[in-house]
């Protein structure tokens, strides 16, 4: 994330043993467009080095550097971007799914953050981020991708939907980190917030490290009149030390569609087979986007975070889809009133 230069980038890459598929995706949101490049292939069982057709990455040093680059054939959009941690790998709640005695879900991830450094080039100009604000999250388990299986379908309830927020962001020398999943009625099935340090670089930190807890945990968010895309959101609790926390995050700059790393596709999710090897391009215009489509629902944000006397910039990820009520979304596709 760049709130000075006005855009976001984001990286997606997933490894499917069991699907024998790879793939890769590089998109980002800048001057009213999102440019997004995928690829995907038949999974390498040696696992590495991490090719995806032109794409590549590279673990520089374990759960603290790595290398991306993106070379693409037609030099439409191409990438040299080195991540650096400046706070440990924070291991989240367990996501676990079940339909009767069957496994649906069930993966962990970590989040960490840190800092990008590079060089971007797209058809609209090229940029060089210099240690701008990054995160990074991997996840690793059971979740339901690729195509449809066999056998009759599933039942899991009779009005599907997902409500979804996630909420890291950096400090002066902290960071915090906020993640919720609520069902329609508004109750909470996962809900984690801690607070954690950041350092300049992970040399300088100690072998162990306190990471603080906040309990009991609210949030709403703002939404934009018209569509399930937010303005911003509040998050309340209490520190270790019984003090309040209160979290305020007010987006800006421009919106991040997911579905430019994957997410709801209809050509490029997750997981599918595409083929031995096989590669993608498109470009959206931001405001040609319809608010209606349920498959930009899934959005990331820059937000613009206070809490208490500090201020720091953070990422607000939703994803609402189906009813929620809490939202105020009554029906599986309706926008805020």
């Amino acid at each position: 994330m760049d709130p000075e230069n006005g855009y976001i980038f984001e990286i997606g890459i997933g490894i499917y043993p069991n699907r024998h598929v790879i793939d890769g995706h590089f998109s980002i949101s800048f001057e009213g467009k999102q440019y997004s490049f995928h690829a995907s292939q038949r999974l390498d069982q040696n696992r590495v080095p991490i090719n995806i057709g032109p794409m590549r990455l590279t673990i520089d040093e374990p759960m603290n550097e790595l290398t991306f680059s993106l070379k693409d054939p037609e030099n439409k959009l191409n990438c040299n971007l080195k991540f650096s941690a400046n706070s440990v790998a924070h291991q989240e709640p367990r996501s676990l799914m079940m339909e009767g005695t069957r496994t649906i879900m069930n993966t962990i991830r970590f989040t960490q953050l840190g800092k990008w450094t590079g060089e971007i080039s797209t058809e609209a100009g090229t940029l060089n981020p210099q240690a701008i604000y990054g995160i990074r999250d991997r996840s690793w388990g059971v979740r339901p991708v690729g195509e449809q299986e066999g056998g009759a379908p599933g039942m899991l309830n009779q009005e599907p939907g997902v409500y979804w927020c996630w909420a890291p962001v950096h400090f002066d020398g902290f960071c915090t980190q906020f993640g919720t999943f609520e069902d329609r009625d508004g109750n909470t099935t996962q809900i984690s917030g801690h607070k954690l340090p950041l350092y300049e670089d992970m040399s300088s930190a100690p072998s162990e490290i306190e990471v603080e807890t906040i309990h009991s945990l609210r949030h709403s968010v703002k939404w934009q009149k018209g569509s399930r895309w937010a303005t911003g959101a509040n998050i309340s609790g209490i520190q270790k030390n019984k003090e309040k926390f209160d979290l305020e995050l007010k987006t800006m700059g421009p919106i991040f569609f997911c579905k430019g790393i994957g997410y709801q596709h209809d050509e490029w999710k997750h997981g599918i087979w595409k083929g031995e090897s096989e590669t993608g391009y498109e470009v959206w215009d931001l405001s040609e986007i319809d608010p209606a489509d349920y498959t930009f629902f899934h959005t990331h944000q820059i937000a613009k975070a206070t809490l208490g006397s500090e201020q720091g910039i953070g990422m607000l990820e939703n994803l609402v889809v189906g009813r929620h009520d809490p939202s105020g979304f009554e029906d599986f596709f309706d926008g805020a009133k």
